[in-house]
């Protein structure tokens, strides 16, 4: 697939690593230009570019920045990008990180405040693993104990596609429900950064209280 990461942070830079690795075509972007990003090209075959360049025509989106820093995304972002390519938003809410956003605070689920802010439905996933897990732990299918991570969104064909790359990547996706119930997976819940295999990992979304 062509694949776009927007953010080149540790889960930006781990999913860059482990794409290329998986031989996707990997464009990747961040908020202080590609030049910055040299290293990480040479070390992946990556290709660096503009946040607001990177996205066009990829078959799959990462945003994978933090929550109060999507504002500031360009205009357009997804303009280019195919109407059936998902758009997985990776990012958690740290009021004291990102400062306060009302509607979060408000009970929004934090990717639903991202869905509306880019105009466009995402697919949440790989918020709640350390990157070094998701950069070493993953395992073939069928693997006992294989970590699992939950995948929340509202488009099923969306869905769908990051689930295969979740498997794909080594994990066993889990289907976590509507982008409304990914307040579920989010920091403080018994899933977060837990790296439970796929009953576990559906036994703690169902014990999640907000």
């Amino acid at each position: 697939m062509k694949i776009a990461i927007v953010g080149a942070g540790y889960i930006g830079g781990t999913l860059t690593r482990r794409l290329t690795a998986l031989g996707h075509e990997v464009s990747v972007a961040n908020s202080r230009g590609p030049e910055t990003l040299a290293d990480l090209a040479a070390e992946t075959g990556a290709t660096p570019g503009l946040a607001g360049e990177v996205a066009a025509g990829a078959d799959l989106v990462v945003v994978t920045i933090p929550e109060g820093r999507v504002p500031q995304l360009p205009e357009g972002l997804l303009s280019a990008t195919p109407a059936d390519s998902p758009v997985v938003d990776t990012g958690n809410y740290y009021p004291q990180r990102d400062g306060r956003i009302e509607a979060i605070e408000g009970g929004m689920a934090s990717s639903r405040w991202v869905s509306t802010q880019l105009g466009r439905g995402v697919v949440k996933a790989f918020n709640n693993i350390a990157s070094g897990s998701l950069m070493a732990d993953g395992k073939p299918a069928g693997t006992p104990g294989r970590i699992a991570l939950p995948v929340a969104g509202d488009d099923e064909a969306a869905k769908a596609k990051v689930m295969a790359l979740v498997d794909e990547l080594g994990f066993d996706p889990v289907d976590a429900g509507a982008l409304d119930d990914s307040w579920r997976q989010e920091p403080g819940t018994p899933v977060y950064g837990a790296n439970r295999d796929a009953a576990g990992t559906r036994e703690a979304l169902a014990a999640a209280t907000r």
